[in-house]
């Protein structure tokens, strides 16, 4: 296929080309009515323009064209983010009372989906890499163990790579699920850019055995917030039940300037060559040899694209804040460093490193003496179960209680440090010291939450059985 054409781009441009006056919705009225921001291609579905829940136009064929750079047997656009393609994902392949293994850093959009499949979860408690502070895959050995005690595992669902650009021994945990008859689902992400250079990026989930995988686009490539990608790699896969879940979940009035920007990333890294690649990771070895420069740590991982920062003896959140005096504003930080993600530059692009290196040349450095450490959160059981399933829930009330007095308690809430959006206390989990100990630690330290309703009266809520 030749990637340089968009077809929803070219519609949009052809229908934009008619000059029309606007009697449909939006109602800025191809941005009439709001000069502030280009609207002009945000259109509805108008003839010519094709129907995202009926592919038959424009859309479809830059779906193909998706599935063509991606090489699978379907691939889908979605406007709601990788948040809905969660939830298609799971609602479309799983039934109530399955039990599925999942991976404990999980995205808080996988937990939402498990409860509203009402299945029965095993979490499988990841590994740790020292280098990066860094919760990764959960081992073989955790697997198997898995598998020992829970032989009828419908799926198993992995965060591949995590949000930190680490990837683990993917491959031979997917041959493992595969060989004992589980599906094999991927949030993917923050790797859609891993299909474009083979030799130098880690391997695509789709390549290794997933049956599904979900991908934000608009985390590595150049598409609008909420634009990302399903993509179904398995015959096996009941195409007909996640059709469903992928017209009742996501809106009815689909946003065009998210597909075309979906349309664009797809050509964007269809026609990214390895010359660009090699631009691009030149640009970050000369911004590393700055910030190391001054005083700054740089830490490698898997995702050339990603780079973590420290200061001996700072916060990553205090790091951060060194960062945003000088005008440079990073991903994430945690309690020990902070996540800057580089660009995709095409080769010979200057100005975005023209414009950090500016920013950058105005960081300060600053050393405190040692932060206090994190408290060790690591659940000392590899597969474990939630104290209180799901289906259990709406059997009891619920009581907001001390931080204190929640120790043992089952916690009615999910508390999730954010970001990354990976849950410290899951719904339905007992809550033990470590979790008390680490919520206090993070808000001390400035961390923000989702979740956690009563955190700022240090409180948490717990379920109690009604009387």
């Amino acid at each position: 296929m030749d990637h340089i054409f968009m077809p929803i781009m070219e519609a949009l441009k052809n229908h934009k080309q008619k000059d029309p006056v606007s009697f449909h919705v939006p109602g800025h009225k191809n941005g009439f009515l709001n000069s502030y921001m280009d609207l002009s291609f945000d259109f509805t579905e108008l003839t010519g323009l094709d129907d995202f829940h009926a592919p038959e136009g424009c859309i479809a064929e830059a779906e193909n064209m998706l599935s063509d750079v991606y090489e699978t047997v379907e691939s889908k656009f979605l406007i709601n983010g990788s948040t809905v393609g969660n939830l298609i994902m799971i609602l479309g392949t799983l039934s109530k009372g399955d039990v599925v293994f999942v991976q404990r850093n999980c995205h808080k959009s996988v937990l939402n989906a498990l409860k509203m499949a009402e299945v029965f979860p095993v979490f499988l408690a990841p590994d740790v890499d020292k280098r990066t502070q860094t919760a990764t895959l959960f081992s073989v050995q955790t697997l198997k163990k898995a598998f020992a005690a829970y032989p009828g595992c419908k799926a198993v669902i992995f965060t591949y790579p995590t949000y930190y650009g680490m990837t683990g021994s993917f491959q031979e945990l997917a041959m493992i699920a595969r060989s004992h008859g589980s599906w094999v689902l991927v949030d993917e992400a923050h790797g859609a850019h891993f299909t474009m250079n083979e030799k130098e990026l880690p391997v695509s989930a789709l390549q290794m055995g997933a049956d599904i995988v979900v991908q934000s686009a608009h985390k590595m490539l150049p598409a609008m917030t909420m634009g990302a990608y399903l993509h179904i790699q398995s015959e096996k896969i009941d195409r007909g039940k996640i059709h469903f879940y992928l017209q009742a979940l996501q809106s009815s009035s689909p946003s065009y300037p998210i597909m075309a920007s979906l349309d664009y990333a797809r050509s964007y890294l269809a026609l990214y060559e390895e010359k660009d690649h090699a631009y691009s990771i030149d640009v970050k070895k000369r911004i590393i040899q700055l910030l190391e420069a001054k005083g700054f740590t740089c830490i490698i991982v898997d995702d050339p694209y990603k780079l973590l920062v420290r200061v001996e003896g700072l916060t990553g959140y205090n790091v951060q804040e060194l960062f945003e005096a000088a005008g440079v504003y990073i991903e994430l930080a945690d309690p020990c460093q902070v996540l800057l993600i580089f660009p995709l530059l095409k080769a010979g692009e200057s100005s975005f490193e023209e414009l950090a290196v500016e920013k950058l040349k105005n960081l300060q450095m600053k050393k405190e003496k040692a932060a206090a450490l994190l408290p060790d959160i690591l659940q000392s059981k590899y597969v474990s179960a939630l104290a209180l399933p799901y289906n259990e829930h709406s059997r009891y009330k619920k009581k907001a209680v001390s931080l204190e007095k929640a120790i043992g308690s089952v916690s009615a809430e999910m508390v999730i440090p954010y970001p990354p959006g990976i849950p410290l206390v899951m719904e339905g989990e007992s809550i033990s010291i470590n979790h008390i100990e680490t919520i206090k630690w993070l808000m001390k330290q400035g961390a923000h939450f989702h979740g956690g309703s009563q955190l700022n009266e240090q409180k948490i809520v717990v379920f109690r059985k009604e009387n």
